[in-house]
């Protein structure tokens, strides 16, 4: 009678070691990392710090019962409120993990994208810079270190936590190369069945880099989706017409190189000598100056077709286009009087 109480303990004991919940109870899941290299006593203490488990003992001896506590494998992973030591490590032994996500915010700085793309990464944000600035990576990707910046498509990705920069920048330039793609053969679908269009048969030549560094000028142009073909629109009429781009996004581009940061441009800023200055130099950029958003980009597959070669801001954020240069002038004049109303209202209320 003794030894099958002493038995049925055992078995009790047993049954709850491998079965019974060893997290707190919690709404939904809770997600842990576990870096690579870690000893089941440091994922142990990963588990716990993460709010997931609340019985180490219990975890730590069927751990090292079982030895699964030796095949855990490094990665991100989501754990249910409820789960049992078993489950618990079952899980990890399998790698069965879940992907992060990662935002890739559009139309800024080739440091602030690195650090974007690291935020829910095991990599560093210097690590993903130097994969950008890697010419022999770059060249495996058919392009160059100026423009592999271009490539980086703002968008929300799944990655596993331990993917590397690498294959990051892979599969977000396969990304944008197919929106390319895309968005070109269904243009060229459209334009061949209405009208000519020299604006479109312009932008159809152009190569993959030289649509990312218009797109680019486009996407610092305006936040206003509606207005973005119209803009691309005018940028290809003065290619077309053998003018420089005038951009002054370019500009701000040069002046962040030179100081650092953006701020507002004065009439000096356009005659600075800076390859980037459009003012100075005919054509396009030698490189993007910025992460152009798919808008921008199907803007300047897909252009207004138009007769503009000139628009100026409102202070809404969009634009008045003209035709001609004094038009263009007369609005232009109507906007500075008005920016310096701005000022001179907030600085007498500050």
């Amino acid at each position: 009678m003794g030894a099958g109480i002493l038995l049925g303990f055992a078995l009790l004991t047993g049954y709850l070691l491998v079965f019974s919940s060893v997290t707190p109870s919690y709404e939904g899941a809770r997600s842990v990392l576990i870096p690579r290299g870690s000893a089941v006593d440091q994922v142990a203490d990963s588990l716990a710090s993460s709010g997931v488990l609340e019985k180490r003992g219990s975890f730590m001896v069927f751990a090292r019962l079982s030895g699964w506590g030796n095949q855990i494998k490094a990665g991100h992973y989501v754990i249910e409120s409820g789960s049992s030591s078993r489950d618990i490590l079952d899980q990890l032994r399998r790698g069965l993990q879940e992907p992060v996500r990662v935002q890739v915010p559009a139309g800024t700085r080739k440091e602030r994208l690195a650090r974007a793309l690291a935020r829910n990464m095991a990599f560093s944000t210097d690590e993903m810079l130097n994969v950008l600035r890697d010419s022999l990576f770059s060249a495996e990707l058919q392009t160059d270190t100026t423009q592999l910046f271009g490539f980086i498509l703002p968008e929300t990705y799944l990655f596993y936590w331990l993917t590397s920069p690498e294959d990051v920048v892979r599969k977000i330039k396969a990304s944008t190369d197919t929106l390319i793609a895309n968005t070109r053969s269904r243009k060229r679908a459209h334009w061949d069945s209405t009208s000519a269009n020299p604006s479109h048969s312009l932008a159809q030549h152009l190569s993959n880099e030289e649509v990312l560094r218009l797109a680019a000028i486009v996407e610092w142009e305006t936040a206003h989706a509606s207005e973005k073909a119209r803009i691309a629109g005018v940028y290809l009429n003065r290619i077309r017409n053998g003018w420089p781009l005038q951009a002054d996004p370019t500009i701000q581009f040069a002046v962040m190189q030179l100081e650092g940061d953006k701020r507002r441009l004065l009439y000096r800023d356009y005659d600075l000598r800076h390859p980037y200055n459009t003012y100075n130099y005919r054509g396009l950029p030698p490189g993007p100056i910025t992460n152009p958003s798919a808008s921008s980009i199907r803007a300047v597959l897909g252009p207004e077709e138009h007769q503009f070669f000139y628009f100026v801001a409102t202070g809404d954020g969009t634009h008045i286009f003209s035709r001609t240069l004094s038009e263009h002038n007369r609005r232009a004049d109507e906007y500075q009087r008005l920016m310096r109303e701005r000022r001179a209202a907030q600085s007498s209320n500050p």
